[in-house]
């Protein structure tokens, strides 16, 4: 299936259903799980019109969706403008390989532009390195290294 047959669009109320499973299956890659108020209130959030919320949009190949991407715009101490962080993105295993991955980010980048963002930055596991292909081709590697307050 050609590229052009990939359409990447805002989420909307009446992909919920799709959206829950692909979301679980990315939160599954991570060994992780959330439970249902967790996906009943993130996206309520996504459908939001908060600046603070996070925003998504979705790959949808043939009438289904195939990809996700939630993105969240902040203020940050070294710019005036906000800058744009990219916490989620999945494309369903089925499709990896057909540049839905590449299309999501650039649809993040393209609302960054539009928001006056001039930064959009993600992390990833480090031993994602499918992932890490990708990325090496669409954005600068960074030398940060992330610390987080124990559980």
């Amino acid at each position: 299936m050609a590229q052009s047959d990939i359409t990447i669009r805002a989420v909307r109320q009446s992909d919920e259903t799709e959206w829950r499973a692909l979301w679980k299956d990315y939160l599954a890659f991570y060994d992780s799980e959330v439970p249902d108020d967790v996906y009943v209130t993130t996206f309520a959030r996504l459908l939001g019109d908060d600046p603070q919320d996070f925003s998504a949009f979705v790959a949808e190949m043939d009438g289904r969706l195939v990809g996700l991407v939630h993105f969240l715009f902040h203020r940050h101490c070294w710019r005036i403008e906000n800058v744009c962080y990219l916490q989620d993105l999945f494309a369903d295993p089925s499709v990896r390989g057909m540049g839905i991955g590449r299309k999501l980010i650039e649809a993040v980048y393209a609302a960054a532009d539009a928001g006056g963002a001039p930064a959009v930055y993600w992390l990833t596991q480090d031993d994602n390195y499918t992932a890490q292909q990708l990325y090496d081709r669409v954005a600068k590697k960074t030398n940060f290294i992330k610390y987080q307050r124990p559980a």
